[in-house]
């Protein structure tokens, strides 16, 4: 098996699982309840994604930031180390530029320690932080569009990645960060917008969905991912964290497979518990909330039409089974090698028909938790 294997840098897995299955659009749901909990305070409400993706949960929840909070500025901070996820982000934010008038966005790609304050820890690396700054002129989304676009050389260039020799993940070549304003909204926005050299993260809101790896060790990411990410949040601000739970009927398709399957290796009390070791004496600021199964449980389906999945007669087309076969295998992160073994054979297709057709269909189980910095 390889080390280095990362299922989430595979984008025929990535995007077909996006846009096969309904997740991105529960969990932007899941999400917009925080909102409920939420007091922000001057100069703007601040929201960090941790791991932004291809946007879709984002340009979702800025919608309803929107509709709920619609002449508040806000700060809007991502991290992403995939170019192509960075561009597909970058491509539905026009529209976002065009309702919101007072927003600032700010990317980057640099590892969660650093993202939240866009500035690297390590002594001496913020020099190396390519920062480009980009104040929108005009007030159509087509002119933000054009303007947003104009970015690509630069993404060509900063947003490269390496694989680590020592780990064997990948990291950026360049510590690089993108921000992007409205140029009418300047004047207003001047206590909001970034400053290279001062870093700053107090987010009243954190989302982490499936911020790492699900076999990796529970110490690996409550330090390296969770403490950090808690230690962003200003007073009264809560970071809901997301991750694949099994118990469904993908599990179930994986386990007719390799029948001793477990990729679900840590629950949401495990995590918390580790978080709260790794921030130390830093723990008695936050509560760590596991909240009960009736609120942390929910579940995401894949779109099916009506009549493809209604009873044991019914031919399951192969494109729905591929589908389905690629969404469980994707949210259980089975490794390429092993995936090419199963497919020698017809048996992966005849079991995912198989749990298909007993259950009507296919979906997921995800479960939230919440850490909070008490005000």
């Amino acid at each position: 098996m390889k080390q280095n294997f990362r299922f989430y840098d595979n984008r025929q897995k990535y995007l077909m699982f996006v846009n096969t299955c309904s997740e991105k659009w529960v969990v932007a749901q899941r999400l917009a309840q925080e909102l409920d909990a939420l007091v922000p305070r001057p100069p703007a409400l601040r929201f960090f994604d941790a791991g932004v993706g291809d946007g879709t949960v984002l340009s979702r929840f800025l919608r309803v930031m929107h509709r709920r909070f619609e002449r508040l500025p806000f700060y809007i901070g991502c991290k992403e180390i995939s170019l192509e996820d960075i561009r597909l982000t970058l491509d539905k934010m026009p529209d976002r530029f065009f309702e919101h008038p007072e927003m600032v966005l700010a990317l980057t790609n640099m590892p969660y320690a650093d993202a939240p304050w866009l500035a690297p820890q390590k002594a001496g690396a913020a020099q190396e932080v390519a920062w480009h700054e980009v104040a929108l002129t005009g007030s159509t989304a087509a002119e933000f569009e054009r303007q947003i676009l104009d970015l690509q050389p630069f993404l060509a260039a900063k947003w490269r990645t390496r694989i680590s020799e020592k780990t064997g993940v990948l990291l950026p070549e360049t510590p690089a960060v993108i921000v992007l304003y409205r140029h009418d909204c300047r004047f207003i926005l001047d206590p909001v917008i970034p400053r290279q050299g001062q870093p700053r993260a107090d987010f009243d809101l954190v989302l982490a969905s499936q911020p790492f790896r699900l076999r990796a060790d529970v110490r690996f990411k409550a330090g390296r991912v969770l403490a950090p990410l808690a230690r962003a949040l200003r007073p009264g601000g809560r970071l809901l964290g997301i991750h694949s739970a099994g118990g469904d009927p993908g599990l179930e398709i994986v386990r007719r497979v390799w029948p001793d399957e477990d990729p679900f290796t840590t629950s949401r009390r495990d995590l918390l518990e580790a978080t709260r070791a790794a921030l130390g004496p830093e723990a008695g600021a936050f509560s760590f909330d596991p909240l009960p199964d009736s609120e942390a449980l929910f579940r995401y389906d894949m779109h099916t039409l009506p009549d493809e999945i209604d009873s044991r007669d019914t031919v399951i087309g192969t494109s729905t089974l591929l589908a389905a076969w690629n969404a469980a295998t994707y949210v259980a992160q089975i490794e390429d090698e092993r995936l090419a073994q199963a497919m020698s054979t017809s048996a992966y297709l005849d079991a995912t028909r198989d749990v298909l057709r007993e259950h009507g269909g296919l979906w997921f189980n995800d479960e939230s938790y919440l850490i909070t910095r008490k005000a």
